[in-house]
C-alpha cells in the first residue's frame, strides 16, 4: 500500500488536535495546561525562526493565550517559504525532542528508524517500553511525550496557509520524507497512549477513593 507524504501530514494534523483535545477534556489539570504551554512555546518558537530565516519579520509572538500564535510578514522567499514557515513545527518540535534526548538525557532514550508505515503502530510501545519508573529521565520523558501533540502537530490554518501546495504533497514519496513523518506519528500515539492511560490511572484512583469513603461511613 503506498502512502505520500500529504496523506501523512493530513495524519499528523488530525492525531495533533486528537491529542490537545483529549488533555482539555480529560487531563485540564494545572500541570497539564504547562506543559501544553512549553509545547506551545517550542511550536510557535520553531514558526517564528522559519519566518526570520526567510526574510519575514514578526509581528506578534503569542504563547500565555487560549489560541496561541505568531504573526509575520510575508516570507522573501514567495511559495517555498510559506511552506517551510507553517510545517516549521514538525522539524522544530522533533530537533527539541532529540537535542534534549542527547544533551540532556544523554541519549538515554532510543529513538527509532521508522521505514515503513506499518511500524507506527508498533514504535510507540518499543518506546514506551523503555519506561523505567524508578529513574527521573523516564519521567521528563513521559512529561515530552504527553506535549508532543501540541508540540510538533501543525494547525489546520498552518495547512490552509499553503493548501494549493498541500495538493502536490499527495503525489510525493520520498522515503527519507516519509520515515521522517512515520516518526512524528509514532510519537503522536504514544503521546495519545500516554494520555489514556493516564485517564484510566486517574479514574481507578478516584474510584478507589470514592470506594475508601463509602466504606469508613
Amino acid at each position: 500500500m503506498s502512502v505520500s507524504f500529504g496523506i501523512l501530514i493530513i495524519a499528523i494534523t488530525l492525531l495533533g488536535y486528537v491529542s490537545n483535545w483529549i488533555n482539555w477534556q480529560f487531563l485540564n489539570y494545572k500541570i497539564v495546561r504547562w506543559l501544553y504551554f512549553i509545547g506551545a512555546f517550542i511550536h510557535e518558537l520553531s514558526h517564528a525562526v522559519f519566518a526570520i530565516l526567510f526574510g519575514a519579520k514578526i509581528k506578534e509572538f503569542r504563547i500565555f493565550s487560549s489560541q496561541p500564535r505568531v504573526v509575520h510578514t510575508e516570507p522573501k522567499l514567495p511559495v517555498l517559504g510559506i511552506v517551510l514557515i507553517s510545517l516549521a513545527p514538525l522539524f522544530g518540535g522533533l530537533l527539541f525532542f532529540f537535542l534534549l534526548n542527547y544533551f540532556w538525557l544523554a541519549s538515554y532514550f532510543v529513538l527509532p528508524e521508522v521505514l515503513n508505515w506499518q511500524a507506527i503502530l508498533f514504535i510507540p510501545f518499543d518506546l514506551l517500553g523503555q519506561i523505567n519508573i524508578l529513574e527521573w529521565q523516564s519521567w521528563v520523558m513521559v512529561l515530552l511525550f504527553l506535549n508532543v501533540g501540541a508540540m510538533i502537530g501543525p494547525s489546520f490554518k498552518d495547512l490552509k496557509n499553503f493548501w494549493p501546495v498541500l495538493l502536490i504533497f499527495f503525489f510525493i514519496n520520498y522515503p527519507p520524507l516519509l520515515n521522517f513523518t512515520y516518526l512524528v506519528l509514532s510519537l503522536i500515539l504514544t503521546n495519545i497512549i500516554l494520555q489514556f492511560f493516564f485517564i484510566v490511572l486517574i479514574g481507578l484512583l478516584r474510584f478507589i477513593f470514592r470506594l475508601k469513603r463509602v466504606v469508613i461511613k
